[in-house]
């Protein structure tokens, strides 16, 4: 009975200890729960920054902006083509005189170059030859007509004198004809005729006003019809081509009639405005590209041919949308085009969201971004970065 009682006093004493060593057990510690706390996954759109760095971040409200749809291409400056004239001599021969310099201003009808012409001489010969002709087949006309009255001579003689005149006439109007091939006018022709002197001297004359723009000839050289380059250039200052190449893919956005805005490096100035009016119906088989151009009538000061620009072609009516700059947008690795947003500047959201052409330094925002929010227009890339590392 005894060694009974012993041991119920043993297991009591036992029992004893075990509620005393739980009760005497330390509680969790604040640094225990912080870390049980750190522990639980985080939410990967969202990131929260301190006051600190808070500062590297600008924070403005979503703004509406007028974008208007388009295309955008690159291209050049060029002569108006339709008001251009590459002057060249249509008869070989060996240049004379050069009458003119590139950066002339000329009026058509101006001489540029003169040639010594074998073909022309020839020309002037001929005449020589059939108005002196004439002249004598006039006087023996006359003269048969004469003794045709005193019945002097036989009637065949009469009609023989009538047609060497008339053959003689035909000649003669024949080389007048040629040398007005030659651009010789009525007094030229008629001075040849009278002094029988035969210069050669071909007169190449500009066929329009405006400026010579190349020159590419010298006295003594040789010229032949279609050299190329052409001896003499002239164009038209006041009228220039703005000319672009469009993608292929993207031509069929493209028609008469759309405004144009050209922008140069070389001048320091607002984008030229324009009118497409000419789409070409063909695709380069080099580029794959298609050729657009807008006449311009007032080319601004220090515009020139062949100056490089970038074109904007407006295709459509201006449309309003939520317009973000182009430094709250982040691309990301897998090409996602993200915002963030915050309701305190503190706590920031990340939004993938659908993103039109940039135009003037903003994207219009098509889908993706909650109405009425805030975003963070600077620093956007810095909250990329955070939102990374907090999600490792």
């Amino acid at each position: 009975m005894k060694k009974h009682q012993g041991r119920l006093i043993a297991a009591g004493c036992l029992l004893a200890a075990i509620l005393l060593a739980v009760w005497l057990r330390p509680a969790p510690s604040a640094a225990n729960n912080t870390v049980q706390r750190a522990a639980a996954p985080a939410d990967v759109e969202d990131v929260t920054i301190n006051a600190q760095q808070a500062r590297q971040v600008r924070v403005s409200p979503v703004t509406m902006r007028d974008f208007t749809p388009g295309v955008d291409a690159v291209g050049y400056v060029d002569f108006n083509q339709d008001q251009l004239a590459q002057v060249s001599s249509p008869y070989a021969g060996r240049v004379r005189d050069v009458l003119a310099r590139a950066g002339d201003t000329v009026k058509r009808g101006q001489p540029l170059f003169s040639v010594d012409s074998p073909d022309l001489a020839q020309a002037e010969a001929s005449l020589v030859s059939a108005a002196a002709a004439r002249v004598q087949t006039s006087a023996a006309l006359e003269r048969a007509k004469g003794m045709a009255q005193v019945q002097a001579n036989a009637p065949k003689d009469l009609e023989q004198a009538v047609s060497d005149q008339q053959t003689a006439e035909g000649n003669y109007q024949a080389a007048r004809r040629a040398l007005h091939i030659f651009g010789k006018n009525d007094a030229d022709i008629d001075r040849i005729a009278a002094t029988r002197r035969v210069d050669g001297e071909l007169r190449i004359d500009s066929p329009i006003d405006g400026q010579v723009s190349t020159r590419s000839i010298a006295a003594g050289d040789l010229v032949q019809p279609g050299n190329s380059p052409a001896p003499f250039t002239i164009s038209d200052g006041d009228s220039l081509w703005l000319v672009a190449n469009v993608s292929e893919d993207e031509a069929a956005q493209v028609h008469v009639g759309d405004a144009l805005t050209a922008t140069l490096s070389a001048l320091s100035q607002p984008p030229i405005k324009a009118t497409v009016d000419y789409v070409g119906n063909s695709a380069d088989a080099a580029t794959h590209r298609v050729m657009l151009r807008a006449v311009l009538r007032t080319p601004p000061k220090g515009l020139r041919a062949q100056m490089l620009a970038t074109y904007r072609i407006f295709t459509a009516p201006p449309a309003s949308h939520e317009a973000v700059p182009v430094d709250a947008v982040v691309r990301e690795g897998t090409g996602a085009m993200v915002v963030f947003t915050t309701a305190d500047g503190l706590r920031f959201t990340r939004h993938p969201v659908q993103l039109g052409p940039l135009q003037d330094g903003y994207y219009p925002v098509l889908s993706g971004l909650p109405a009425g929010q805030r975003i963070a227009t600077e620093g956007a890339l810095f909250l990329s970065n955070a939102l990374a590392l907090q999600s490792q």
